[in-house]
């Protein structure tokens, strides 16, 4: 079988969706690879290091398209008029890709229409076995690295504590609001790089977490956050009463600190706001705000997706697609999860697909098959 790989051709994504290390890996389980000529150049892949690994190299995506029994992509297959990458797939390819299926279903009756088996890898379930497969987790740790990172780099004092003959510097103070993998990245890089690190969550388990990475847990109102955490383990909306509480305390801890980093995401949910303008007025001036949860809606109330604004004296960076921005090793980690992914799919003994359709992980992912959809959240859903 023949798995291809097409340049992803949304604006400022640099990722692809396959590496050296996970071609050559590809072949040992039996499997052809074919690369679009390009697709690699964001994150430092050139077709002679694809070539070397034993890819072929393909002219353009319709060669991938018209050879490939499995397309392996980052984002979503394209619909446009510049290239519609849906209309270029074949009956009975298999589509292994993060889709956004719970929030586009017309593209996904589209797929179901071309006789698509595609699996969404943001659907895996949080189970051990499906660990290594999640993209989620490896493309949030990158961001919650790089979302430090970029604070740095615009924030006009130094992280670590500085004694110097001329006089002492105090280290900067970093809050991060909300305490999943990405947020744990940004307090672990943040003490790191020496600054005095504060975190706050609405589940309570996370605050062995922070205080295990040698920051301070804010509290907000134990009895509430006992229930503030799904059987997913993921956040669940909060009561009115809650956030009233959470908005004095941030109010009062954000005027001391230098640089925040929000992450709070609600799954199906516009991203709660967590910062207001007020909010912003009461900090340093100098200060930074790095929302990651922009896309969503955002968790500062003014801050502009895709763009770094200054408000009140405080620059709120709003950068999308975090990931992409460290293109080479966040390409390298989403490869690895799609191999993962495969390798439980192929019988070694025959090298061909053996897919136990009853299996959990692929119950949770697969989006249609044989021209219909087939996952329970979608059946029935309105457009």
């Amino acid at each position: 079988m023949k798995i291809g790989v097409p340049k992803e051709r949304l604006p400022e994504e640099l990722r692809v969706a396959i590496s050296p290390d996970t071609i050559r890996k590809m072949i040992a389980l039996g499997f052809d690879i074919i690369i679009e000529s390009g697709a690699g150049e964001g994150a430092f892949f050139s077709d002679t290091i694809f070539g070397k690994a034993g890819a072929q190299i393909a002219a353009d995506a319709a060669e991938v398209f018209g050879a490939a029994d499995i397309v392996l992509k980052v984002r979503p297959p394209s619909s446009g008029d510049s290239l519609n990458e849906v209309s270029l797939l074949k009956s009975g390819t298999i589509l292994i890709s993060s889709l956004g299926a719970m929030t586009n279903k017309p593209l996904m009756e589209a797929l179901a229409r071309q006789g698509v088996t595609a699996f969404a890898m943001e659907l895996l379930p949080r189970i051990t076995r499906a660990q290594s497969m999640d993209i989620l987790s490896s493309q949030s740790n990158l961001a919650g690295y790089k979302a430090i990172i970029d604070a740095a780099g615009v924030l006009g004092r130094a992280f670590p504590m500085m004694m110097t003959a001329a006089g002492t510097i105090a280290p900067a103070k970093v809050f991060v609001m909300g305490v999943g993998v990405a947020g744990l990245q940004a307090i672990a890089t943040a003490k790191r790089m020496g600054a005095v690190v504060t975190a706050t969550d609405v589940r309570p388990a996370t605050k062995e977490q922070v205080e295990s990475l040698g920051g301070k847990f804010l509290d907000v109102d134990p009895t509430i956050e006992n229930d503030a955490q799904t059987n997913s383990g993921y956040a669940k909306e909060m009561p009115p009463e809650y956030l009233q509480k959470q908005k004095l305390r941030v109010s009062e801890h954000i005027k001391k600190q230098d640089v925040v980093v929000t992450t709070a995401l609600i799954p199906g949910q516009p991203a709660p706001v967590l910062i207001t303008e007020e909010m912003l007025k009461s900090m340093p001036a100098g200060s930074v705000v790095v929302d990651l949860a922009v896309e969503a809606g955002g968790n500062c109330e003014v801050s502009e997706c895709g763009k770094t604004v200054q408000k009140s004296g405080v620059t709120i960076i709003g950068h999308i697609n975090v990931p992409s921005r460290i293109a080479e090793d966040a390409s390298t980690l989403f490869a690895k999860n799609l191999l993962n992914f495969i390798t439980p799919l192929v019988d070694f003994q025959t090298k061909e697909l053996n897919i136990d359709w009853e299996d959990e992980i692929i119950q949770s992912t697969l989006i249609c098959r044989d021209g219909n959809i087939v996952h329970s959240s979608l059946i029935g859903q309105e457009n």
